[in-house]
């Protein structure tokens, strides 16, 4: 695929709620309605945030689905989970389609809570974010990681860095819901037992290996997992990003996990409570995590960037236990500058090597998924 010009196109002819036939696939978009249930209602304990309840964008919102050409009802499925802190799906459009159409399997685009079209359009908003991104500028100084693109998340996380776990416990109930009503066969797309796989991105890694590790009513039990740039244990990350957190954000939430998260809200009674506090720092439960991925096998795999200090590939050794990310995992490095959040930067020069890195990628991925 020749992927930076695909990427081009794709963002063309991409309309968030507007079912599509895309020119050069014949792959069409179908946008689907989803309801989320409240934050209080998927956490029992105490919320830090009950305002969040109250962000309409985050519990009705539309989620694309990539359908194959001459589609038949099927009973397979790839799911695709994102990165944090992002708005848009461009950079996923292409991904979406190349695994589409090479595995002829239906790839579901999930936004994680509040991020992607389940959050205000104020968030994105250079001209409603100045007074913000002012104001915290003067509290933390000239912090060169600050930026219109992160300060909307920066000041949630500053504000309740119980958020981080908050969003992905509800994003964790939506999936399990979403997948409960496939395997029905409530869902017009698919047949039921409907057999899912998961492609992951970044935080999407993380919280894929929590979800399959909580398997909720054992739907995940033989669900593939294929992880990009991402996978690793919490203490590994380093969130401080113009494009994902500034510096202050980072830190407030890094020792909130760290230090606190137990004693201020866990819930041993719930499963994926226990799985997320397992994926915290490498000594915790550590031969019960790293059994776990063992024993998951052949049915997971991925690609570590050497060049990825957001989610490093050390961090993923530390996750899924050294020998099983050894054999499992494969760590690449591209003859281009390329970072975590923009691993195949289509603007540059250096066009022949990207598409080429892209297809190495991804044929591994959708040759996994087979």
């Amino acid at each position: 695929m020749d992927y930076v010009s695909r990427y081009k196109e794709l963002n063309t002819q991409f309309c968030l709620g507007k079912d599509t036939v895309l020119q050069g696939s014949n792959v069409s978009i179908r946008f689907f309605h989803f309801s989320s249930r409240p934050l209080s209602l998927v956490n029992n304990k105490k919320i830090v945030a009950p305002a969040d309840d109250m962000i309409n964008e985050n519990l009705s919102f539309l989620y694309p689905v990539f359908v194959p050409a001459k589609y038949e009802t099927t009973n397979k499925a790839i799911l695709l989970l994102h990165g944090l802190n992002e708005r848009n799906w461009s950079k996923y459009l292409t991904w979406a389609e190349f695994l589409c159409v090479q595995t002829g399997k239906p790839v579901i685009l999930f936004p994680i809570a509040f991020h992607m079209n389940r959050s205000p359009m104020s968030w994105s908003n250079p001209r409603e974010l100045q007074q913000v991104l002012e104001i915290r500028r003067r509290q933390n100084g000239e912090d060169r990681s600050l930026s219109f693109a992160n300060v909307a998340l920066s000041k949630r996380i500053s504000e309740h860095p119980h958020r981080f776990y908050s969003s992905g416990r509800q994003s964790v109930s939506d999936l399990t819901y979403l997948v409960s009503q496939i395997k029905q066969g409530k869902h017009e797309l698919f047949c039921e037992n409907t057999h899912i796989d998961i492609f992951s991105y970044s935080i999407g890694a993380f919280l894929s290996e929590i979800l399959l590790m909580a398997n909720p009513g054992n739907m995940f039990g033989d669900s593939k997992l294929f992880l990009f740039c991402g996978g690793g244990i919490f203490s590994s990350m380093m969130g401080e990003s113009r494009s994902i957190m500034d510096k202050s954000a980072f830190d407030v939430m890094y020792n909130f996990y760290m230090k606190d998260f137990k004693s201020y809200n866990f819930n041993e009674n719930d499963i994926a409570s226990k799985a997320f506090d397992r994926m915290i720092s490498p000594e915790r439960d550590k031969n019960e995590r790293e059994r776990f991925f063992r024993d998951f096998g052949t049915k997971l795999s991925g690609v570590s960037l050497v060049n990825d200090i957001v989610m490093p590939f050390w961090g993923v050794e530390e996750a899924l236990g050294k020998e099983t990310a050894d054999s499992r995992m494969e760590l690449l490095d591209f003859p281009f500058l390329y970072t975590h959040e923009n691993p195949f930067p289509v603007n540059g020069k250096n066009t022949a090597d990207v598409n080429h890195s892209f297809n190495k990628v991804f044929e591994k991925a959708a040759q996994f998924f087979f």
